[in-house]
């Protein structure tokens, strides 16, 4: 019992060491988003001046330096929640890196009742469980499906992602001792804020969903 609870303290701090370097990420972006959008007047009268000038081949390079700058501020998932940004972005990115197809429709509220580290905990999961069954496929079948939205007073999430294999009739890992840890947390994430969580396998595919009162 005691070395439970070391084991989930030790969790929980690593949690929030990885949550608040997220957040830390986000809120710079943000912050380079919001100075890029107060020179932009500055940038068009640059231009109007090359233009007046005929220096034609200037505003070709400035218009590529500016492109490379929203380039590198360029967010995947824009929900209008910071922390589900950065979560939601950060494990984006290893999909990405790994050819892995995301689509996603998120909008949710700037304010949840759920704690941010429970958010971490519930979305970092479903997208690392989501990878990991994408990178047993061929890069051509990795695909991963994301929508967040509220539905009245709950907060809906659902994720669906290419598998291999036929259709399963267990939810819990098999990959070995340590690795179903990911779902019993997401379990009892949901079942503190008495929500709801399903799981669904069909042949190719696998799906959860979420409701989070709020």
């Amino acid at each position: 019992m005691l070395f439970d609870k070391l084991i989930a303290k030790r969790v929980a701090a690593f949690e929030s060491e990885i949550l608040q370097k997220h957040y830390e990420e986000v809120e710079n972006m943000y912050a380079k988003m919001r100075g890029w959008r107060h020179d932009y007047r500055h940038h068009i009268q640059t231009m109007k001046v090359h233009a007046a000038n005929g220096e034609y081949e200037e505003i070709s390079r400035y218009l590529d330096m500016l492109d490379d700058d929203l380039t590198n501020l360029e967010t995947v998932i824009k929900t209008g929640n910071r922390m589900a940004d950065a979560i939601l972005n950060s494990k984006l990115s290893v999909a990405t890196k790994n050819g892995i197809t995301v689509k996603a429709e998120t909008k949710i509220p700037v304010a949840l009742s759920v704690s941010e580290i429970d958010l971490c905990i519930i979305i970092g999961n479903l997208l690392d469980n989501a990878i990991d069954a994408c990178m047993e496929l061929p890069v051509e079948k990795r695909l991963i499906r994301i929508y967040m939205e509220m539905k009245g007073n709950f907060l809906y999430l659902a994720l669906t992602n290419t598998s291999g294999g036929k259709k399963k009739k267990s939810f819990r890992s098999t990959k070995g001792e340590g690795h179903g840890f990911g779902i019993s947390r997401m379990d009892a994430v949901v079942k503190k804020y008495g929500g709801y969580i399903t799981r669904a396998s069909e042949d190719e595919a696998f799906s959860t969903e979420v409701l989070l009162p709020q």
